[in-house]
């Protein structure tokens, strides 16, 4: 995120040394909880930069296996606010992030279904993977209400879409003490196939909902 917290510092200084109008903003939203520090550049267009984290638990079904998730979400954005008609706004720019899912296979009934071979669950160490963003630098567009850099104390809000590509996922499995090498080496290739329908599963989410709203003190 060192390219967010360069911006970030030279908004707040151009605010500091300039008399255009500037604000700053918390939020919540689907990119998690954060804030937004915003500058007006010319009438009616404003420069902001802003972060975001949220980290919860869920569950993900991929093929025969079930897996434990923590969704581990991390933005960065700089963006730029043009508003045309008052407060209604269209906002483009660029999201820094660095999102990932922790998955850690689940048995079921005792045992793991892994490429249609069940193994009991004493038989395996543990197998866990990840699911990464597809674009650590993703495009976004989007339209909102509202102007962090705007005086006095206002809501604002944003609806649009981050363009992230499709995401990477990955699995890994370690075999348990009992089985012979044959059978690790059997598993391994299992396991690898699985990992192919896990980033089939994950494929088509090359486009991530973006809605935030909260509050502004401008200045």
């Amino acid at each position: 995120m060192k390219p967010v917290r360069i911006l970030l510092g030279a908004c707040l200084l151009l605010a500091a040394q300039s008399s255009l109008a500037a604000g700053v903003g918390v939020r919540a939203g689907t990119l998690g909880v954060g804030g937004d520090v915003a500058v007006e550049v010319m009438p009616t267009l404003s420069a902001r930069v802003g972060y975001s984290w949220l980290s919860f638990n869920t569950s993900i079904d991929s093929d025969d296996v079930e897996y434990d998730a923590k969704p581990r979400l991390s933005n960065g954005n700089l963006f730029l606010d043009w508003s045309p008609l008052g407060p209604f706004r269209i906002t483009g720019g660029v999201v820094f992030n660095n999102n990932r899912i922790d998955v850690t296979a689940v048995p079921t009934g005792g045992n793991f279904t892994i490429n249609g071979v069940v193994y009991p669950a004493s038989s395996i160490g543990r197998m866990a993977g990840t699911v990464e963003s597809g674009q650590a630098v993703a495009p976004y567009l989007g339209i909102g209400y509202g102007n962090v850099s705007g005086a006095g104390v206002n809501v604002y809000f944003d609806l649009g879409v981050m363009f992230q590509g499709s995401p990477k996922a990955s699995l890994t499995a370690t075999c348990g003490a009992a089985m012979s090498p044959a059978q690790c080496a059997q598993l391994q290739s299992n396991v690898a196939a699985e990992a192919i329908d896990l980033q089939n599963s994950v494929n088509n989410f090359k486009y991530y909902p973006v809605a935030n709203i909260g509050v502004t003190i401008g200045f």
